[in-house]
C-alpha cells in the first residue's frame, strides 16, 4: 500500500480495493511509529485526516469522486490551514492557528483529499537543509545524518519515508526542487502566478511559488491538475486557461531541442553527479531528442542577486510580525519599543535574523542603488539569458544541485558555503520561470536529481519529458532501505 503512487491509490479507492478511512489509518499508524526518527512532520491533523477521509469515502460511493477523492497528503507548514497550527517551522507562529485556508489547501479540499498534517520546513522557509526549524531538523530518509534539503525538507523526507505518499511544497529559490533531488522525489516548481499564495505565508514575494513533491512525474500532473488555478484574491495569480496536465504526459519528444548550459558543468559540480546527468540527458537522445551546448552566462551571478532581493523581501514581509496582533510575544514588554524588539529577537531565529538584517541592510537609504537596485538589473539580465537560450532550445537540462546532501550540522558555522548549492535553482525564481527535479541515478550512495527548465508555463512539456523518461528508467522507484 505503501509504495502506491498516487494513481495507483486513486485507482484502488475507486474499485473498492479499500477504503479512505482504511488507507489513511494505515498513514497516520505508519507515521506515529516511524516519523520520530524523522522528524517530518510538526503537526499531524489525525481528527480532520479521519473526518475527510469518511467524507471521501461517502463521495466516492455516491460516484461523484474527483481524481484525487480519498487520497491522503500533506501540506508544508506554511500554508494556512484552518483551525490548524500553521507555524512557518518558527516559533513565531508556534501558537498560531490559521482562521482560514490558504487557496492551495482549499482546492485540495473541494477535490476531497485528505490532509495526513503540516511538514517541517526552514524557519520562515530560509535555508536549504531544514536545519533552522524550531522544532528541530528534518532527517534524509536515505541516511538520518543527512540533510533533506531545504526548505521543503519536511515535505520530501516524508514522501520518501513513504510517511506521505504526495506533498505540498514551496520554491523560493529551489525549495521544491532542492530537497525533491536530496531524497529521490519528483519535484516542480510552476511558473510564477501559476499557482495562488494566497494563504500561503510570504517570504519573497515575487520568488515564491508553491508546487507538488511526488513520487513521480504523472503525480505531480495530478496534483498541479488541482493547485493550479486562477485567484483574485492573490494580485499576482496569471488569468490564464488550465490545462489538463495528465493529457500530455505520453506524447512523443522526438526532435525536442535540449540545452545543456556549459556553465552548469564546470567546476564545483560533482563528478559523480555529472556523470548521472549525462547518462540521463542520453536517455532522453535515445528517444530522438537533439541535444546541444548552450550558455547561460549570469550564472554565477545569480547566487548575489538572490541573497539581496529575497532578504529584502523577507525584512518587508516580516516586519509584521511584533508581538501585537498575533503569534509570540515577549512577557512583561516595558514599553512598544521593548515589545517590538525583545519579541522579534526571541521569537525569530538565527537564519532568519540574519536575512533580515542583510535585508534591511540592502533596502537602507545609503544602500538601496548599490545593492537592492544593481540586483534587480541583474535579475533582468539574467532573465534575458533565458529568453535567448529559448531562441535555440525548447528546455534546458543540468544537475539540480552540484554536490550530495551533507551531513546535518556541517554548514551550520558557514551559510555562505550552504547559499552556493543554491547555484543551480536560484535563477529560475529570479526569471520566474518553470523547473523541475527528476530523479536520474545515484551519487556517493544518495539520489541524484536531473533539473529540466522550461519556457513560461510549459510546465506540461516538462512533466511530459519527465514521465517519459520515467518509463524507461526505473530512478524513481527506488526507496531508502527504512521506508
Amino acid at each position: 500500500m505503501f509504495d502506491k503512487t498516487l494513481k495507483s491509490l486513486s485507482d484502488s479507492l475507486a474499485k473498492g480495493e479499500f477504503s479512505s478511512v482504511e488507507l489513511t489509518t494505515a498513514y497516520l499508524e505508519k507515521i506515529k511509529k516511524e516519523d520520530p526518527a524523522i522528524n517530518g512532520y510538526i503537526t499531524v491533523t489525525e481528527e480532520l485526516a479521519l473526518e475527510q477521509a469518511k467524507a471521501a469515502d461517502a463521495r466516492i460511493k455516491a460516484g461523484n469522486a474527483a481524481p484525487l477523492t480519498g487520497v491522503p497528503i500533506a501540506h508544508k507548514d506554511i500554508f494556512c490551514t484552518q483551525g490548524v497550527r500553521t507555524s512557518c517551522g518558527s516559533k513565531m507562529l508556534d501558537n498560531f492557528k490559521a482562521p482560514y485556508n490558504s487557496t492551495v489547501v482549499e482546492n485540495f479540499n473541494a477535490a476531497g483529499t485528505v490532509t495526513l498534517g503540516k511538514t517541517n520546513l526552514d524557519e520562515f522557509a530560509m535555508g536549504s537543509s531544514t536545519e533552522s526549524s524550531y522544532y528541530g531538523p528534518t532527517k534524509n530518509p536515505w541516511d538520518l545524518n543527512k540533510v533533506p534539503g531545504g526548505s521543503s525538507g519536511g515535505s520530501a523526507a516524508v514522501v520518501a519515508a513513504q510517511l506521505a505518499p504526495a506533498a505540498t511544497g514551496t520554491d523560493t529559490g529551489g525549495s521544491i526542487r532542492q530537497p525533491a533531488s536530496f531524497c529521490g522525489l519528483t519535484g516542480l516548481k510552476p511558473t510564477y502566478g501559476r499557482v495562488s499564495r494566497w494563504g500561503m505565508i510570504a517570504y519573497g514575494s515575487s520568488l515564491d511559488q508553491g508546487g507538488p513533491m511526488t513520487k513521480t512525474a504523472e503525480d505531480a500532473a495530478l496534483m498541479m491538475n488541482v493547485m493550479a488555478s486562477f485567484d483574485p484574491k492573490d494580485s499576482t495569480c496569471l488569468d490564464k486557461e488550465v490545462p489538463d496536465y495528465t493529457a500530455t504526459l505520453n506524447n512523443d519528444i522526438k526532435g525536442l531541442r535540449i540545452g545543456l548550459p556549459k556553465e552548469y558543468f564546470g567546476e564545483g559540480l560533482d563528478p559523480e553527479i555529472a556523470k548521472a546527468i549525462e547518462l540521463a540527458v542520453k536517455e532522453f537522445e535515445k528517444q530522438g531528442a537533439i541535444v546541444k551546448e548552450i550558455s547561460l552566462p549570469r550564472t554565477a551571478e545569480a547566487i548575489p542577486a538572490y541573497y539581496i532581493i529575497a532578504p529584502a523581501e523577507a525584512s518587508t514581509n516580516l516586519s509584521r510580525y511584533d508581538g501585537v496582533r498575533y503569534g509570540y510575544r515577549c512577557e512583561d514588554p516595558k514599553d512598544v519599543d521593548d515589545l517590538f524588539c525583545r519579541t522579534r529577537q526571541e521569537g525569530f531565529g538565527e537564519e532568519v535574523k540574519r536575512r533580515i538584517m542583510v535585508g534591511t541592510y540592502a533596502l537602507s537609504a545609503g544602500f538601496y542603488d548599490a545593492y537592492y537596485r544593481k540586483a534587480q538589473q541583474l535579475r533582468r539580465l539574467i532573465k534575458n539569458d533565458y529568453e535567448n537560450a529559448f531562441k535555440e532550445v525548447d528546455v534546458i537540462m543540468g544537475p539540480t544541485t552540484p554536490n550530495s546532501p551533507w551531513n546535518i550540522g556541517d554548514k551550520n558555522s558557514d551559510p555562505v558555503s550552504a547559499y552556493l548549492e543554491d547555484i543551480y535553482t536560484v535563477s529560475l525564481n529570479l526569471a520566474g520561470l518553470p523547473g523541475m527535479s527528476v530523479p536520474a541515478g545515484m551519487a556517493n550512495g544518495l539520489p541524484v536529481g536531473l533539473q529540466i527548465v522550461g519556457n513560461y508555463f510549459d510546465e506540461a512539456k516538462l512533466l511530459n519529458l519527465a514521465h517519459k523518461y520515467q518509463l524507461a528508467t526505473n530512478w524513481h522507484t527506488l526507496t531508502p532501505a527504512k521506508a
